[in-house]
């Protein structure tokens, strides 16, 4: 018997639970493709503390901490924005709770997966200071070769 049988797959549900995490989720190169080309109407929060961002974040992301938004978010986010919450990563809970928040508020929002980890480790920009770094490709996360996996 298979143990991933062993609860049979779903068949008509599954296109609306999957639909259904894309409207919640987005990843780091959908962000990345967005920020580089200047979409409208999308902002990235970075919702870590004060010395995470300082430690580095994702150039043209806002600052503004979890504990912050229900005080700061209309002065920092535009009216009709979607608002895309980031934190640490994978591990690290953060960005649910801040897009929490901003959905409390009224916002339209989504998590990118993955986090500040992950955009890292994909070989995307990082802004440090008035500098932009860039590590090289963690090829377990990402081909090598550039940002775009194929999926």
């Amino acid at each position: 018997m298979s143990t991933v049988l062993s609860t049979p797959p779903a068949a008509a549900e599954a296109a609306a639970h999957f639909a259904a995490r894309l409207r919640f989720e987005t990843d780091v190169s959908d962000v990345h493709a967005d920020l580089e080309a200047g979409a409208p109407g999308v902002v990235v929060v970075d919702s870590r503390s004060g010395e995470a961002w300082r430690q580095g974040h994702l150039p043209g992301a806002v600052h503004l901490p979890t504990a912050e938004i229900a005080t700061r978010a209309a002065e920092l986010i535009p009216t009709g924005a979607a608002v895309v919450t980031y934190c640490w990563g994978p591990g690290c809970n953060g960005a649910t709770r801040a897009a929490l928040r901003f959905a409390e508020l009224g916002y339209e929002v989504k998590e990118m997966l993955g986090g500040f980890e992950y955009w890292v480790r994909e070989g995307f920009p990082v802004q440090i200071g008035g500098d932009r770094v860039q590590r090289p490709t963690d090829d377990l996360t990402a081909v090598r070769s550039g940002p775009l996996c194929g999926c």
